[in-house]
């Protein structure tokens, strides 16, 4: 399977979606690993997990266009980073998909989720009565999960631990269309960022991207 779908932010900025059709031994095929990474996919060698992480490695390869050893490594925060390319990463996965979104200059954070029902039973979890009074019920479950996945996205390019999306993270009104943007400002101790999200529905699934 190639990229599904592929979306030029700006011009040093670019995300995009690989659906995850091959078996895990194709894809781990088209990686090059260090003993440590070969290791930590032999631990995790069964399900969905394992299809995650390697389809996110693949479509970093696919985008990056090199066939040379990429060393992705990961922060005390949880953020993916390149040791030795000249690119500001995030990756994300759900279900089927891996999405991965690169740029040169400024750090980035991508979400994809699987839209289901079961959002609105956790929507005071990560929305406060503010942002919930927003929400339109004819396209209540839609809209809630692009401000779960903007908040998400927003969250990975601060690039921080110890962040709640009830409480540092606000969505300001928006009205929801299958593709669209919202203001978003997060909050922290004397940090106050204000971020532009895009989000896309894209067949079952909502993807929220940023760039910082």
């Amino acid at each position: 399977m190639a990229i599904a779908y592929q979306q030029q932010v700006d011009d040093d900025t670019e995300f995009a979606l690989w659906k995850i059709e091959e078996q895990a031994e194709d894809l781990y095929n088209q990686l090059q690993l260090n003993d440590d990474e070969k290791a930590f996919v032999e631990n995790i060698s069964n399900g969905k997990r394992h299809l995650h992480w390697l389809g996110t490695r693949v479509l970093l390869r696919t985008m990056l266009r090199t066939d040379e050893y990429i060393n992705c490594q990961v922060d005390d925060h949880g953020k993916p980073y390149l040791v030795s390319l000249p690119y500001h990463i995030s990756l994300s996965h759900s279900f089927d998909y891996a999405a991965v979104m690169i740029s040169r200059k400024s750090p980035v954070g991508i979400d994809i989720e699987l839209v289901k029902e079961k959002v609105e039973r956790i929507a005071s979890r990560f929305l406060s009565p503010d942002e919930l009074s927003f929400i339109n019920t004819a396209d209540k479950i839609p809209q809630l999960y692009a401000c779960w996945c903007a908040k998400e996205a927003v969250y990975k390019c601060y690039g921080q631990k110890e962040v709640s999306f009830m409480d540092n993270i606000l969505i300001k009104p928006f009205t929801f269309e299958p593709q669209g943007q919202v203001n978003a400002i997060l909050t922290k101790g004397g940090i106050e960022n204000d971020y532009t999200v895009g989000y896309l529905q894209y067949e079952d699934y909502m993807i929220g991207y940023v760039k910082g």
